[in-house]
């Protein structure tokens, strides 16, 4: 497989800066995969083991960026359970601006290029009728599999932060920051939440030396017996005064108490007093999915918009 560039922390920021631009006009039209925060969540926790399996282009003009692909190739896993899992195929995440939607089909060419050879995936949004067309020209189809009962298409949420309920936890419990509960507690938290999960000291690390992490706005919950019981990051664009929650999640034996309601009603109000005036979140969208969607209808998200995964298998190479 050819070489190319690999996702550099100035990449991250150039490409922040275009999510930026596009959720201050069409925020219908940023990727589930390429929104401020979902870039430096996913930059941060899998740089240090996963980036020899990454590739990259940038596309510039005037010298701002206004198109980008970040392609992750087949590589191998190793998750907190000691399993081992291959992946196989490609995905593709990446955005174009809406002033220079033609770039779509170079993003295209150079994703088939990058991933010869292999299954290849992709997650448009649907609101982006051209760049639609443009995928299907180049021979990639609905994705049947993702797109089941079970599948695994995304739903973007917002809601704005006027009124925000006040948090109410069970007795007990209290609220925590990543600051205050230390690196090995924020850790922990998101391993046991996700398990089995490739997350590590080494994940947060990276997690941590993103330019937009702030440890005040990493969100626990923790336990009358000290577990750290949920978790979340708030990742705030100043600029567009909106702030996102990536990822949120509860200890198994923890949940259906109310804890990860309370803790997004208590990092909306934290948002809202560090300047945010909106907020996002992203959640599986499928039928068989239902209670991450349920959640975040209970405390006001509504969907903003969805993703329209498509493939193109290697056959048609």
């Amino acid at each position: 497989m050819a070489t190319f560039e690999r996702v550099t922390a100035a990449d991250l920021r150039l490409m922040q800066g275009l999510a930026q631009r596009v959720t201050a006009t069409r925020p219908e039209l940023v990727n589930s995969d390429a929104s401020f925060g979902e870039l430096a969540w996913t930059w941060g926790r899998g740089h240090a083991v996963d980036s020899a399996s990454w590739a990259r282009r940038l596309w510039f003009s005037g010298g701002n960026l206004v198109a980008w692909g970040w392609a992750f190739l087949p590589h191998r896993v190793r998750r907190s359970d000691g399993s081992v899992k291959d992946v196989t195929g490609a995905y593709l995440a990446y955005q174009v601006h809406p002033d220079h939607a033609g770039l779509v089909d170079e993003v295209i060419d150079w994703y088939d290029g990058a991933a010869a050879g292999v299954d290849r995936t992709v997650r448009p949004g649907t609101a982006d009728e051209f760049a639609l067309e443009r995928w299907a020209a180049h021979g990639y189809a609905t994705d049947p599999a993702a797109l089941g009962d079970t599948g695994s298409w995304m739903r973007l949420n917002e809601r704005d932060l006027t009124d925000v309920a006040r948090p109410v936890l069970p007795d007990g419990f209290r609220f925590r920051t990543a600051d205050e509960a230390g690196p090995r507690a924020a850790v922990r938290a998101h391993v046991d939440a996700w398990a089995p999960s490739t997350y590590s000291a080494e994940s947060y690390e990276g997690v941590r030396r993103t330019a937009s992490y702030r440890g005040d706005l990493h969100i626990l919950v923790e336990a009358p017996d000290g577990t750290i019981a949920a978790s979340t990051i708030l990742w705030l664009d100043e600029a567009n005064r909106t702030v996102e929650f990536e990822p949120v999640g509860t200890h198994p034996a923890y949940r259906r108490r109310g804890l990860a309601r309370a803790m997004l009603l208590h990092g909306m109000r934290r948002a809202r007093a560090a300047g945010a005036t909106h907020a996002t979140v992203a959640c599986l969208g499928a039928p068989g999915h239902p209670q991450a969607r349920g959640l975040y209808d209970s405390v006001g998200f509504r969907e903003l918009s969805r993703d329209a995964p498509l493939i193109r298998t290697t056959p048609q190479d």
